[in-house]
């Protein structure tokens, strides 16, 4: 049970006392992945190893290019040697009995049209400060958890010329290639609900035409970090045609997409704003932190507070070190050790909500960083 902070010599003490961890687990799955294996032979899970290094490498930097990087390769050659766990499952699938095709010429009667089959899996989770360390070594940037969502509007046009807002109900498929583009690239992307509100204020038409008044006005009642707007034409010919429009920061970069297979139209623009988004958030971690700064945040009422507000600060990939510095009632004072600056910390804690700034604006260099913890 949580108390309330009677003595801040004695909570100071606890604090002091307390272990502050160096390195954060794996959050939301970034290093770690699973994996079908057809046996359990050394070759297979072997190349299980390396597809889900592949894998993970690109979750954790967040861009393809970084793929090719020498370093990266001579480690997926070693994959193992980054491995810290394996998680083994087994699944029991219903699947079309190949029999059926085999048999039907014969008028054979009284075979099943599906069986059961079992599908093995490894969930393979990685060192962290190993795959951290390759990184820092090799100068690649390191993209934290801690990530921006991106809010997906999109209009669908057949071509009657009718025109309809992506949702799950009329069109599961393109929703599927994204949910599945956002568990491969670790990319927190949120549809709209499309209630009442959504559809009075924002048509099928200004999405269509990309109204980033409209748009940006709707999209704040969900509070994201940006916003991918988009248009699909199904022409008669196959052929996909669109355009897109992606709103981060204030900045609005619009472009257009050509395509016949819909999981690529789909994966395209998603590439191109995931390795944008790394690009402004990723950090190149230096093998020592080099920047100390204090960080004074009100409302830590207990020590599950303090541990909590903690491990939220480790957890930023940035953020080296934790130390307490002062006390003073419910205000804590922290020193942080930083592998970046003042200003991506800015950065990275206004991506969630759990730190309020207080009396701030980015940019700012102060010698204290005022927040309150309001988890």
């Amino acid at each position: 049970m949580h108390y309330l902070i009677k003595n801040s010599r004695h909570f100071l003490l606890c604090l002091l006392m307390l272990p502050v961890p160096v390195a954060g687990l794996p959050v939301s799955g970034i290093y770690s992945h699973e994996v079908e294996v057809s046996s359990q032979s050394d070759a297979e899970r072997s190349r299980a190893f390396r597809a889900s290094l592949r894998a993970v490498l690109l979750k954790v930097t967040g861009e393809q290019r970084w793929l090719e990087n020498s370093a990266l390769q001579q480690a997926l050659d070693n994959a193992q040697s980054y491995v810290e766990a394996i998680n083994p499952r087994t699944e029991t699938l219903t699947v079309s009995n190949p029999a059926i095709a085999q048999v039907s010429d014969l008028g054979l009667a009284n075979i099943p049209a599906t069986i059961q089959i079992q599908q093995d899996y490894i969930d393979v989770i990685f060192a962290r400060d190993l795959i951290d360390r390759l990184l820092a070594t090799a100068a690649i940037p390191v993209w934290g958890s801690n990530r921006p969502s991106v809010l997906v509007w999109m209009a669908l046009q057949n071509d009657a010329g009718e025109r309809s807002l992506l949702s799950n109900e009329t069109n599961p498929e393109i929703i599927g290639f994204m949910q599945a583009f956002a568990r491969e690239r670790g990319l927190p992307i949120i549809f709209p609900v499309l209630d009442f509100e959504d559809r009075q204020n924002l048509t099928a038409d200004m999405i269509w035409s990309l109204n980033e008044e409209a748009i940006t006005a709707v999209s704040q009642r969900y509070a994201a970090d940006s916003v991918l707007s988009g248009r699909l034409h199904f022409t008669a010919s196959g052929d996909l045609v669109g355009l897109w429009q992606f709103i981060f920061q204030n900045q609005v970069d619009v472009f257009d997409s050509f395509d016949t297979d819909l999981q690529n139209y789909i994966h395209e623009p998603l590439d191109r704003i995931t390795s944008e988004l790394a690009g402004h958030f990723s950090i190149i971690a230096s093998l020592s932190g080099n920047q100390k700064v204090r960080l004074r945040v009100e409302g830590v009422s207990d020590l599950a507070a303090y541990s909590d507000l903690v491990s939220y600060l480790q957890s930023l990939v940035l953020v080296e070190n934790v130390g307490v510095s002062k006390l003073q009632g419910r205000d804590l004072e922290l020193e942080l050790t930083l592998q970046g600056d003042q200003s991506q910390l800015y950065e990275l804690i206004a991506l969630d909500r759990d730190l309020l700034p207080l009396n701030m604006q980015a940019g700012e260099n102060q010698s204290v960083l005022s927040y309150r913890w309001t988890r």
